[in-house]
């Protein structure tokens, strides 16, 4: 790699750092050569969600954004490293244009206040800001199979309904409502009402039971599409499927109250999910594989357009993904190796990390997903 490219990626690993400290601590499970191309979209994603949520003019922002990625498919990216390693991601990888931009368009849709009458329009919303996700993480770990995908966005929605079932309260006192409008209603909840004085109550604890519920079905799903991912790669998206759902399960244990209170997932319980994350090397196939979710079906289709495209090297200079098997791994993450130092050196980093995310919110600052 030449120097610029690895201070490009450099720079991207702080963004990561900086910016989530479960996604960060997830990716440290992941081999190489699929955690670097995965901080370059994490930093791009990273940037272009702070443009539009900070930015005076949301619009403005978002035409911007849109010509930074026209750039970066044209090979012809701007000056900053997010979009020099986005351009040299999507060169590599075939990148589907139509992820990226589903993302942006689901900042969008946050900038315009949306509310979601239905889980499925919810679905919609998810599949935008999270599932978007899942499908460019599986490309860069070479999964292009219509089933793998969908597994892939299963996950990345998942876990954005985990974020909004821990968040309702601080959503709330942001003026943000993502609960589906039809459940609060059927629970005799006026959604106006409840946000102009956002109280816990057994009324918004069942709507919240409802979307841990549809989240953990999504949860339940992803195992399959573990199984189609390179051995190396199974551990990372295990941590980040066990970190996320524990979020939802902590939320559970306490009532299911995310309004007067923030649901954290102790230091403990972190140690036995990287440690579970790190043996689940073999998951089961499904014998019926299940549907794809009708809000991600235009991602799986978007990026399983391109299946027939080579397997190139890999994004660094080392063994291609596709080639790693779990007796080539690394000595910290096999069975004989669980609770080894590196796991411990990652648990305490999600607890520096939340500290600081705490110190942050305190000080009014904004909340990393």
């Amino acid at each position: 790699m030449t120097q610029q490219a690895q201070a490009d990626l450099a720079a991207c690993r702080a963004s990561l750092r900086e910016g989530s400290y479960t996604f960060f601590a997830a990716s440290l499970i992941l081999p190489r050569s699929v955690r670097e191309p995965a901080s370059a979209l994490y930093a791009f994603c990273r940037m272009a969600d702070d443009a539009v949520d900070n930015g005076a003019d949301p619009q403005a922002a978002v035409a911007a954004l849109r010509a930074r990625l026209d750039d970066a498919y044209s090979g012809r990216p701007q000056f900053a490293s997010a979009d020099r390693a986005l351009a040299a991601v999507v060169s590599h990888f075939a990148l589907p244009r139509a992820l990226p931009d589903a993302l942006i368009e689901g900042f969008v849709w946050d900038c315009a206040g949306r509310r979601y009458e239905t889980l499925a329009d919810l679905q919609d919303y998810a599949s935008r800001v999270a599932g978007s996700v899942g499908a460019m993480m599986a490309v860069v770990m070479g999964v292009r199979s219509p089933e793998g995908l969908a597994r892939a966005c299963d996950l990345g929605v998942a876990m954005q309904l985990s974020n909004i079932a821990r968040d309702v309260g601080e959503d709330a006192r942001m003026g943000r409502l993502y609960l589906p409008l039809q459940w609060l209603r059927e629970e005799g909840v006026d959604p106006e009402a409840w946000l102009a004085n956002p109280v816990f109550n057994p009324q918004i604890a069942a709507v919240v039971q409802r979307l841990l519920a549809a989240a953990d079905a999504l949860y339940e799903r992803v195992g399959a599409g573990v199984a189609q991912l390179p051995a190396a790669c199974r551990p990372g998206i295990n941590a980040a499927r066990f970190l996320y759902a524990a979020i939802g399960h902590e939320v559970a244990r306490r009532g299911m109250d995310s309004v007067s209170q923030r649901a954290v997932v102790g230091r403990s319980r972190k140690l036995g999910l990287l440690a579970l994350a790190m043996v689940s090397l073999r998951p089961a196939r499904a014998d019926q594989p299940a549907p794809c979710l009708p809000a991600n079906r235009y991602l799986v289709d978007a990026a399983a357009l391109q299946s027939q495209a080579p397997v190139r090297q890999a994004f660094i200079h080392q063994t291609p993904v596709q080639q790693v098997h779990a007796q080539d791994a690394p000595a910290w993450w096999r069975v004989d190796s669980l609770v080894s130092a590196r796991a411990v050196w990652v648990i305490d980093l999600f607890e520096r990390l939340e500290r600081r995310d705490a110190l942050a919110r305190a000080a009014g600052g904004s909340l990393a997903r």
